[in-house]
């Protein structure tokens, strides 16, 4: 059994080992991007308070900064959180994929459970800049979504995002096959969008679950 951590993969080797194919359309992808969630005042006011500390500073932040002061604030008004279904940070995740021991730390993952995570369902890495980290964004959450499903016994889809600086990616892994969105910029009128889907996520997961049981 060879070991290896989350820094070790790019798109192209973990393609080429685990038979992984990239798509470029995916009705689940699409599904997540049309959500038709609605968003309250209260959610607008503090989405444009994030994102005025982001425009003003978030280039300058270092990755804690941007974790604190935009993605997990962002996450947080999403209320995901419940005594099924939470929003973990910085929790380590490992399995056997094939023929490899696969570990690392996840810097964010929506999985079940109250106090600890428990079966995963989506991954998050975000970044500063890609250049400046040890491995690739994509391929890092990518390998995260792989452990995960081995995790989920039902091999469900599992759903995850990358971010570089103020430029977010979403990404679904549905068996060996993922799809990545276009790029969505947090300090436009896109923010919306990239709340929306988080805000869907525990509706999608939910689903899941009901599926699964």
């Amino acid at each position: 059994m060879k070991k290896a951590t989350f820094k070790d993969w790019t798109l192209t080797t973990l393609d080429k080992t685990f038979g992984l194919k990239q798509i470029w359309e995916c009705e689940l992808l699409k599904q997540w991007e049309n959500n038709a969630l609605e968003i309250n005042e209260f959610e607008k006011e503090s989405l444009l308070g994030f994102q005025k500390a982001l425009i003003r500073g978030g280039r300058a932040w270092n990755e804690v900064e941007l974790e604190n002061k935009f993605i997990s604030p962002l996450i947080v008004t999403a209320r995901i959180d419940d005594e099924q279904i939470g929003y973990f940070l910085e929790r380590p995740l490992s399995g056997t994929v094939d023929d490899y021991e696969l570990s690392g730390t996840v810097d964010g993952v929506i999985a079940t459970g109250f106090r600890e995570p428990e079966t995963p369902y989506f991954c998050l890495h975000e970044y500063k800049r890609s250049i400046e980290n040890q491995g690739t964004p994509d391929a890092q959450v990518l390998v995260a979504m792989l452990v995960a499903r081995e995790q989920n016994q039902n091999r469900l889809p599992i759903y995850g995002l990358f971010v570089v600086g103020l430029d977010w990616y979403f990404i679904v892994l549905t068996g060996n096959e993922y799809c990545i969105s276009r790029t969505y910029h947090a300090d436009n009128e896109e923010i919306f969008a990239i709340f929306k889907m988080m805000k869907s996520l525990k509706q999608i997961i939910q689903a899941e679950l009901m599926m699964s049981a």
